[in-house]
C-alpha cells in the first residue's frame, strides 16, 4: 500500500483519493457492461447459448468471450468461434451433445480495456429442457378419405456417419392431428387423431371443402407439446 511521505501529504492524499476513484469507476463500467440473461435455448438439442448485453448498453467496441464446462468439472473451456464475438448467442450443440449430462455456459463483455465479471447460465440438461418441434407431414388424398404421413422431427446430433438421429430416439413420442375446415373459423381445430402411428386415416369428410391440417408432438414425461406444424390443406373431389 502506498505511504504519504512527510512534506508531501496534500500530493499524495489527492493521488490516493484518485486512484480509488479510478477503482471505483473501473469497478462501476464492469458491472454495467456484464451481460444479463444467459441461459441456454435448445430446439430438438439444437442449443443455444443467448444474452443480452449489460445494463449500460453496449457501443460499437463491445466483445463477448464465452465459456463452457460439464458440471462437476473445475475447469472451463473456451468456445474458440464465440471468442471475442460482437453478436448475443452462441452455438453449443457440439459442445452439449450428451443428451444426458449436465453443462453450464458463462459469457464475459470487454468494452476498450474494462472487461466484465462472467455471467453464468443456469444447469443446463438438453434431454430435460430441450423443446421438440412438429413432426413433417405428407398428405395423400383420394375422392373418399385423406391419409397422412408422420415423419418424427430429426434432432441435431448425428450418427457416425452423418445422418441425424430422430427424436423418437430419446424420447416416447405421442402425435396429436388437428383438421381444419375452411369455412368456419380457422382458429377452430378439431382434434381427429392422437396416438403413436405414422400413418393415419381421415375418413368422413365432404367433397368440395377445402381442408387444412396440423399436427404436434407431446412428450408425456416431461408434459411437454411442440408448436403446430405448418398446414398441409387438400380439398376432396
Amino acid at each position: 500500500m502506498q505511504r504519504c511521505l512527510p512534506g508531501r501529504n496534500v500530493c499524495c492524499h489527492c493521488s490516493l483519493l484518485f486512484a480509488a476513484i479510478l477503482v471505483l469507476e473501473n469497478r462501476d463500467l464492469r458491472d454495467a457492461i456484464k451481460p444479463q440473461g444467459v441461459r441456454f435455448y435448445s430446439l430438438n438439442f439444437n442449443n443455444t447459448l443467448r444474452w443480452l448485453p449489460g445494463r449500460a448498453g453496449e457501443g460499437e467496441t463491445t466483445l463477448y468471450f464465452v465459456q463452457y464446462k460439464v458440471y462437476g468439472q473445475s475447469k472451463w473451456q473456451n468456445k474458440e468461434e464465440c471468442w471475442g464475438i460482437q453478436s448475443h448467442f452462441c452455438d453449443l450443440t457440439e459442445e452439449t451433445s450428451d443428451a444426458y449430462e449436465a453443462y453450464y455456459g458463462r459469457v464475459q463483455a470487454a468494452s476498450t480495456d474494462i472487461r466484465s465479471d462472467w455471467s453464468l447460465s443456469c444447469r443446463f440438461t438438453p434431454w430435460r429442457e430441450t423443446m421438440i418441434g412438429p413432426p413433417t407431414i405428407k398428405v395423400v388424398h383420394s375422392n373418399k378419405f385423406v391419409v397422412l404421413k408422420l415423419r418424427a422431427p430429426r434432432s441435431a446430433y448425428k450418427r457416425k456417419r452423418g445422418s441425424m438421429i430422430p427424436m423418437t430416439n430419446y424420447y416416447d413420442l405421442l402425435y396429436q392431428v388437428f383438421i381444419i375446415n375452411n369455412l368456419l373459423d380457422e382458429q377452430h381445430r378439431v382434434l381427429v387423431y392422437e396416438g403413436k402411428d405414422k400413418v393415419i386415416k381421415i375418413e368422413d369428410l365432404r367433397p368440395g371443402i377445402s381442408y387444412c391440417i396440423v399436427a404436434r408432438t407431446s412428450v408425456l414425461v416431461l408434459g411437454r407439446s411442440s408448436a403446430y406444424s405448418s398446414r398441409q390443406c387438400t380439398v376432396l373431389l
